[in-house]
């Protein structure tokens, strides 16, 4: 394990399909406390599910955990306050960072948005590129 990470939001905050462009970051997440539906995207484009998601329903009671592989991205809907703690195979590399937007038609996420009486997204988060974006800018998608 390289590092561990723990995020504290409140309801409504979405936290956009995020991964590293380089040095991918493996990881195990789970909520610690609260509840969220957390999902992972497949961008490895020799994958047999490439560009398709997968939800989760996690809170603190159920005790659910996810493995991300490296090739995926991640992402959640806070639905009750929440922490939630990543425990990662590699480091973070800011300069890395990268993501694809929450409601990208493309992936057509079904994030339960009824469940929360508005949406939260960081600055960055508003920014982030369109699934199309992605494929150009990484030759059709991560190899793994």
């Amino acid at each position: 394990m390289q590092e561990v990470f723990y995020t504290y939001s409140k309801p409504g905050v979405i936290r956009a399909i995020h991964f590293q462009k380089i040095m991918q970051q493996p990881k195990l997440v789970r909520c610690v406390s609260g509840e969220v539906f957390d999902v992972i995207v497949d961008l490895r484009k020799k994958s047999d599910t490439f560009g398709k998601w997968q939800g989760v329903w996690m809170s603190g009671i159920n005790k659910k955990e996810v493995f991300v592989p490296a090739g995926f991205g991640h992402g959640y809907l806070v639905i009750k306050e929440s922490i939630v703690s990543y425990k990662c195979a590699q480091k973070f590399y800011g300069e890395y960072d990268d993501g694809i937007i929450w409601n990208d038609p493309e992936l057509g996420i079904e994030w339960p948005i009824e469940k929360v009486e508005t949406i939260i997204l960081s600055e960055k988060d508003k920014k982030l590129q369109s699934f199309k974006d992605f494929k150009e800018q990484n030759e059709g998608g991560f190899v793994v």
